[in-house]
């Protein structure tokens, strides 16, 4: 999986973010790379707390442009 930083702790969060044209920075710890363009599958908060939420972005010449 995929996550954002910052941390957010709600999908809703996140898109209100995006949409204000914030810059969110998309990283995959371990093997593996977040592609350039395309589809990645997110997931947070980030450890050490637990998962509740879980999203499908869009990645645009290197950046996060749109979350489902």
């Amino acid at each position: 999986m995929t996550y954002v930083s910052p941390n957010f702790k709600t999908k809703k969060a996140l898109k209100e973010a995006l949409s204000a044209g914030t810059d969110v920075d998309v990283f995959q710890p371990g093997l593996g790379t977040v592609p350039y363009d395309g589809t990645v599958f997110l997931e947070g908060p980030h450890y050490p707390a637990p998962h509740s939420w879980y999203a499908t972005g869009t990645m645009k010449d290197g950046k996060l442009v749109g979350v489902k």
